[in-house]
């Protein structure tokens, strides 16, 4: 069995966000001029690819990383609140147990993640962890990681939840798993032809050891 580097989206992908992400910003909508996220609004939301919904939200894209940053600022005192994905730590903890490496890319902070994953008894999981501000930029710190951990394109997979996080992959040609149970929906991520699209986290281990 050939070991991968599996690298993860952090939020809605490990850590079960969405729910405290579109509270954080619907609390920052008119700050930001954009419109208030309701249980209607986010159904169609995530039935949108990542750039569809920039358009949709009617906010400047020159706002964006001010907003991210606010948004790191206000999840930071939802940490403690936040759950793991359901059945997450069990297969990341396998995957590890079977020798494959992880780490974690996100727009989300470093210190937010650490946190989470020192709460939650994971930190001992994963080999690194990058952060960078980004919207469509995940392809620019993928190459980086990939550069500075010296590792082969082959060897990687990469798996997240947005339609942004396959466009990404596809960009860098690894490998990425689309998952189904944080924000993008089914529908929208199997048109953006993922490599492998799974609905369970400990499809992962399948999808991960049948990769060649």
């Amino acid at each position: 069995m050939t070991k991968k580097v599996i690298i993860f989206d952090f939020d809605g992908t490990i850590a079960d966000t969405v729910d405290a992400l579109v509270n954080v910003a619907n609390r920052l909508a008119v700050e930001f001029g954009y419109i208030q996220i309701t249980p209607e609004e986010l159904a169609i939301l995530r039935n949108l690819t990542s750039r569809e919904i920039l358009k949709y939200s009617g906010i400047s894209v020159f706002k964006i990383p001010f907003l991210v940053k606010k948004v790191k600022s206000e999840l930071k005192n939802k940490i403690p609140e936040l759950q793991p994905i359901h059945g997450i730590k069990d297969a990341l903890a396998e995957l590890t147990q079977q020798g494959h490496r992880l780490g974690i890319i996100t727009s989300n902070s470093q210190d937010n993640v650490s946190e989470f994953l020192k709460i939650n008894q994971m930190n001992d999981l994963f080999e690194f962890v990058y952060s960078g501000v980004t919207i469509f930029g995940k392809t620019t710190i993928i190459n980086n990681v990939l550069r500075q951990k010296q590792l082969k394109v082959q060897e990687v997979i990469y798996v997240g939840d947005e339609t942004r996080d396959v466009e990404a992959s596809k960009k860098a040609n690894i490998k990425v798993v689309a998952v189904t149970w944080g924000f993008n929906s089914y529908e929208v991520l199997s048109r953006q032809k993922p490599n492998f699209l799974i609905n369970q986290p400990q499809e992962l281990l399948d999808v991960v050891n049948t990769s060649s």
